[in-house]
C-alpha cells in the first residue's frame, strides 16, 4: 500500500500546485461570474470527476502511451479548447436571462445534471490532467510496497480531493463577488459577459499553448 510519508510528500506537492491560479482556476471563476454559486460549485465538482478517467487510465498504464501520443494530445487540447469557448459564447449570449426570467421560470437556468456534465467535460478534455499525472504521481510511488496500481490510484485520489476543495473556495469567491454585482441588473449582466469573455480567452489560449494543469 502506499506509505503515509509518500501520499503526505504527494499532498503536499499537490497543494503547491493547485493554489497557483490556471486553467481550471479561470474555468471556475469564470462559470461562478455567470452562473452564480450553485452553477460554480456544480461546475467544480463536474470538473473535478473529469479527472478519474485520467486517474484510471494513469493507474492501469494507458495514460503513458497516450500522453506519447502528440497527435492525440493536440487533438484533445483543440477539442477542449473550442468546448470552452463555446461555453463562453452561451454565457454571454444568455447574460440577460436573470433579467428576462421571472421566479415562475427555472428552467431558463441549466440543470444540475447539464452543469455536471459541461464541468465534465471540460475536466476530462484536458490533456493537461494526464500528462501531470503521468509525470509526478509515479515518482510518489513506493515500489517495494507492491500494488502499484493502487498506489497510482490513491494519488489521484488526493488530487482529487485537493483540487476539488481549492476550486470550491474559487467558486465561492466568485459566486459572492457575483451576489453584490446583482444588486444591479446591468452591472450582473457585465458580470456574467466578463465571466464568458474568460472562458472564451482560457479555451482559445488552451488550444494553442501549453499552460500548466490547474
Amino acid at each position: 500500500m502506499l506509505p503515509a510519508h509518500n501520499a503526505a510528500a504527494f499532498a503536499l506537492a499537490a497543494l503547491a500546485l493547485i493554489v497557483i491560479p490556471g486553467p481550471s482556476v479561470l474555468f471556475v471563476i469564470g462559470r461562478s461570474l455567470s452562473l452564480g454559486r450553485t452553477g460554480g460549485f456544480l461546475s467544480v465538482l463536474g470538473n473535478a470527476l473529469g479527472m478519474i478517467p485520467a486517474v484510471i487510465a494513469v493507474s492501469f498504464g494507458v495514460g503513458a502511451l497516450v500522453a506519447r501520443s502528440l497527435v492525440l494530445l493536440s487533438v484533445v487540447k483543440v477539442l477542449g479548447g473550442m468546448y470552452l469557448v463555446f461555453l463562453g459564447v452561451q454565457a454571454i449570449r444568455h447574460r440577460h436571462d436573470h433579467t428576462d426570467a421571472g421566479p415562475s421560470l427555472p428552467s431558463a437556468r441549466p440543470s444540475a445534471l447539464r452543469l455536471l456534465g459541461e464541468g465534465f467535460l471540460v475536466g476530462v478534455s484536458n490533456p493537461k490532467t494526464i500528462v501531470f499525472f503521468v509525470a509526478v504521481l509515479p515518482q510518489f510511488v513506493s515500489y517495494e510496497s507492491g500494488a502499484v496500481p493502487v498506489q497510482l490510484a490513491l494519488l489521484g485520489g488526493i488530487f482529487f480531493v485537493i483540487a476539488l476543495s481549492c476550486d470550491s473556495v474559487w467558486a465561492l469567491a466568485a459566486s459572492t463577488a457575483r451576489t453584490w454585482f446583482a444588486r444591479d441588473p446591468k452591472r450582473l449582466s457585465r458580470m456574467s459577459a466578463g465571466g464568458g469573455a474568460m472562458m472564451i480567452g482560457l479555451g482559445g489560449a488552451l488550444a494553442v499553448t501549453g499552460n500548466k494543469q490547474s
